[in-house]
């Protein structure tokens, strides 16, 4: 029994793990890089192994980073299943389909800049297939992945749909319970359920994005973003939301209903510029079953999503109409990490004027223009133009949907309490980048867990 960490190792990006036993092997996700452009075009060119070697994936949820390279798999001849929760195929439909544009698109763009034929990654096609690979099973069903290995999911409660997954394997009569963690997400998140942890675990692979910090309280964050509306709309700004399409955009979109129903924001536009984030939006509304029902405002209205201040911005004629507008709005636009999509644009016509807001509410990469913002760089290259950063710039941290340190801590602790006398299960950290990796190994360490390491890109371990 054998686990190899081939992508989201001493790194946040790329998630795959490969698991071994019994003469089968199982991947866990098979996301893509993001940052630099140059080397993570070189690694999401590159499987892990060769797709008949493959004999099942499980995926824990749709974010781009977990499931980007599925199409790929199947590109490359691979017909096994993928499995996942319902909720996780549904955003995967829309989100492969948006990927395989992505890819379409930058090859046509590169074959009329070098006059020389660049094929993408994978096509509209691909991605088809790989939704057709894929089995959706419901929360707390086990099913047999592979002989000898039955997986369960359980909530993550960090987008809709994504899941821990509990795998149960069993070789040469000797069973061990591997939990893959997924993405961890937070107690207290807007509209989607808290993480439920596993009971109990031999092994556990466990994310690590935010082992280094400590994010503000979910309750402030509401409150939070009201005074940065406020005080943008009195300088007559307009706020930017770089917000990822899929889980921010849904959760910024509800507690900006929540502040215009009790009056807490000015009345002005509000406008979510993302056809990925507006098709995501429908997916959401199609799964009330994962809404978390102690939720004041899933009881209190019928349409989360549209209310009187909120205009969905489809056709990319609307998109720039946006830049000719004056006065105070709010524009939440794709992507997260501003390396791509319409963001960019609303950045190149507004990032100079200081009486807008850049408002970041989720993680950003490193290499990417995201960081070079957050990180206040006093001159910014949007669309290939350099530009003095002269907008104001917010983080607020309270969006994440990773769990920080102490959340990360108070989970595996919940995992760890299922052993019983067995005591702290064996640890091995991924998705995380080295500073958050080894600050949350020492923490872990310290409470008691004996074995915790930090794997590079590709190393294998024998349990």
């Amino acid at each position: 029994m054998q686990i190899t960490f081939a992508g989201a190792a001493r790194e946040v990006t790329g998630s795959c793990h490969i698991l071994r036993i019994n003469g089968k092997t199982v991947l866990l996700d098979c996301g893509m890089f993001q940052g630099r452009r140059s080397e993570a075009g070189q690694k999401n060119r590159e499987l892990p192994l060769p797709v008949e070697q493959i004999d099942a994936v499980v995926l824990s949820h749709a974010h781009i980073d977990h499931s980007g390279r599925l199409p790929l798999l199947t590109a490359r001849g691979y017909r096994g299943p993928i499995y996942c929760t319902p909720a996780t195929r549904d955003l995967c439909a829309i989100m492969l389909a948006d990927s395989a544009h992505i890819q379409e698109q930058d090859a046509r763009f590169l074959t009329r800049r070098k006059q020389q034929v660049a094929a993408p990654l994978y096509g509209m096609r691909d991605a088809t297939m790989a939704l057709d690979r894929m089995i959706s099973l419901a929360y707390d069903t086990p099913f047999d992945v592979v002989p000898g290995v039955r997986a369960t999911f359980v909530d993550a409660g960090h987008i809709l749909g994504s899941a821990s997954v509990v795998l149960d394997c069993t070789e040469n009569g000797v069973t061990k319970r591997i939990v893959f963690s997924g993405d961890v997400g937070r107690r207290g998140l807007p509209i989607i359920r808290d993480p439920q942890p596993p009971h109990g675990a031999d092994v556990v692979l466990l994310e690590s994005t935010y082992g280094n910090r400590d994010h503000p309280t979910v309750a402030g964050a509401r409150d939070e973003l009201a005074r940065i509306i406020t005080e943008t709309a009195k300088r007559g700004g307009k706020v930017l939301v770089p917000a990822f399409a899929v889980g921010r955009t849904q959760e910024l979109v509800y507690d900006l209903h929540i502040l215009v129903r009790d009056g807490q924001i000015p009345l002005i536009p509000i406008y979510v510029d993302s056809p990925l984030a507006i098709d995501a939006t429908t997916v959401y509304a199609m799964h009330p079953e994962v809404f978390d029902p102690s939720e004041d405002l899933v009881h209190r209205v019928q349409d989360l999503f549209h209310y009187s201040q909120i205009s969905y911005t489809r056709e990319a004629s609307e998109s720039k109409a946006l830049n000719t507008r004056h006065g105070p709005m709010v524009i939440i636009a794709a992507s997260g990490m501003m390396e791509a999509g319409r963001i960019l644009h609303h950045l190149a016509h507004n990032a100079s004027d200081p009486r807008n807001t850049i408002l970041v509410v989720g993680f950003q990469a490193e290499h990417t223009l995201g960081r070079r913002i957050v990180d206040r760089s006093p001159t910014i290259k949007v669309l290939n133009e350099e530009m003095p950063l002269r907008a104001q710039v917010e983080v607020l941290g309270s969006y994440s949907a990773h769990g920080d340190r102490q959340e990360l801590q108070s989970w595996v602790d919940a995992v760890r309490a299922g052993n019983g006398e067995r005591g702290a299960p064996e640890v091995y950290l991924v998705h995380g980048e080295p500073d958050a990796q080894d600050a949350f190994a020492g923490q872990l360490r310290g409470a008691g867990y004996g074995r915790v390491h930090t794997p590079e890109r590709n190393a294998t371990v024998t349990l």
